[in-house]
């Protein structure tokens, strides 16, 4: 009926809105892992939470992840699940950008792989949806058995959801635009026009018109004007500067670790004490409890969608800086975390604010933001090498922050410049 698409003309104007729902229009694990698990043993938890990053990672598929995760819900009441559910905050803007909708004439799906179907009609009665697709439990007694089935939990399954609706409807592609964050939605991307990521994993990041990340209401304006997506100037939040200036901060280890002529084992141990009491605040921060200093920070730094859910990135942040000191030589280490924390910081910063052309290979990324990190990335490493070495492994670690790759660029630009710096005479 339909085929693959991509927006032609500045006279589209789509008539469906489709949105996945974790991830895009409440927090993605913050409903079964932290608070479904809540009635599980530590045991228990602990299994959904080695499962969900199998999943995460590729080693597993959407439904056995599923299935795993469901049947470790045996024997709980499905109105102890729903008001669990009930707790979970919608991403803010949601509320706001459905009422917009609404009321400019779109009709609006909501599809989800993960929430039960009752569940899934609840949210779409609150946000005034027209079409609401998930999962099928099996309940005996007002209880879960563990068991799943539903389309939209194999591996095309949302796709044939959206096209049931489609045929609904009487729409074609030309007509569909799907707001999205994962790869389990790359199927629907044949059934739409216009593909929106909204704070992407890599796949999505590579395969979206365009992305959003932080400001739901971004979304809105993308759906009116679809042209938009070539880039425009936006305004750099405090939220952005606040979380940029603690990644530029991390210029300070090595500049500290060199003047003090600290050991660099010595440095990413007290760095791991640091991280270590992070883990444990954003945990607790998860169960409602607040600690001063970190969760505020925390509540002040993440963007939007995280702030509902256990923050990792701070983690990749502070391993990628331990690797980098307990893997190379210190002056190459130094150079490497320089590349790191100011040329993603400032590539960031200015290609929010001023970056309107986007690399093809990643919607996310801007060519002007990554030009002016590179020169930050090379001006800081020219401290701890000389400035041909700190060029190149410039040049190499804000290439690497363009790349939509699986692994956090906090990982890999400081571990891929660090091994270059190293192969240079």
């Amino acid at each position: 009926m339909v085929g693959k698409t991509t927006v032609q003309s500045s006279h589209f104007r789509p008539r469906l809105i489709v949105f996945d729902v974790e991830g895009v229009l409440i927090p993605k694990n913050r409903y079964l892992l932290f608070e479904a698990s809540r009635r599980l043993s530590f045991v228990n938890f602990f299994k959904m939470l080695l499962i969900g990053l199998l999943y995460e990672a590729g080693l597993m598929s959407l439904e056995a992840t599923l299935r795993k995760i469901y049947g470790q819900l045996y024997g709980l009441s499905v109105e102890d699940l729903f008001q669990l559910y009930r707790k979970i905050p919608l991403i803010l803007g949601v509320g706001e950008v459905f009422r917009k909708l609404k009321k400019e004439g779109y009709k609006t799906a909501i599809i989800s792989s993960g929430l039960p179907q009752p569940f899934v009609e609840h949210l779409a009665n609150e946000l005034g949806a027209d079409h609401a697709v998930g999962l099928n439990i099996d309940v005996i007694n007002g209880c879960l058995t563990g068991q799943i089935s539903g389309d939209v939990i194999k591996p095309n399954g949302k796709a044939l959801a959206l096209e049931k609706i489609l045929e609904k409807e009487e729409l074609t592609a030309q007509e569909c635009a799907l707001v999205a964050d994962d790869r389990n939605n790359l199927p629907m991307f044949k059934l739409c026009t216009l593909k929106i990521g909204y704070n992407p994993d890599f796949m999505l990041t590579a395969k979206s018109d365009v992305v959003v990340k932080g400001d739901f209401g971004e979304v809105l304006s993308l759906i009116n004007e679809p042209t938009t997506f070539k880039g425009e100037m936006k305004a750099v939040s405090k939220r952005d500067i606040i979380r940029e200036t603690i990644h530029i901060g991390g210029f300070l280890v090595p500049v500290v670790s060199m003047y003090l002529a600290l050991n660099p084992f010595l440095v990413a141990f007290l760095i791991f004490l640091v991280t270590s009491f992070y883990v444990i605040s954003e945990l607790a921060r998860m169960l409602g409890y607040n600690f001063p200093v970190t969760s505020t920070i925390t509540w002040n730094a993440a963007i939007l969608p995280e702030i509902y859910e256990f923050v990792t990135s701070p983690i990749f942040f502070a391993v990628g800086i331990m690797l980098a000191l307990v893997i190379f030589p210190a002056s190459v280490a130094y150079a490497s975390i320089a590349i790191f924390t100011l040329g993603d910081s400032f590539a960031t910063l200015f290609g929010k604010k001023f970056g309107r052309h986007a690399f093809p290979y990643n919607k996310g990324k801007k060519i002007e933001g990554s030009i002016v990190g590179l020169l930050f990335a090379w001006f800081g490493a020219s401290f701890f090498v000389n400035p041909w070495a700190s060029l190149v492994g410039a040049v190499v670690g804000m290439f690497v922050e363009t790349l939509p790759l699986p692994l956090s660029d906090n990982l890999t630009i400081p571990l891929i410049s660090g091994l270059t710096l190293l192969t240079l005479p």
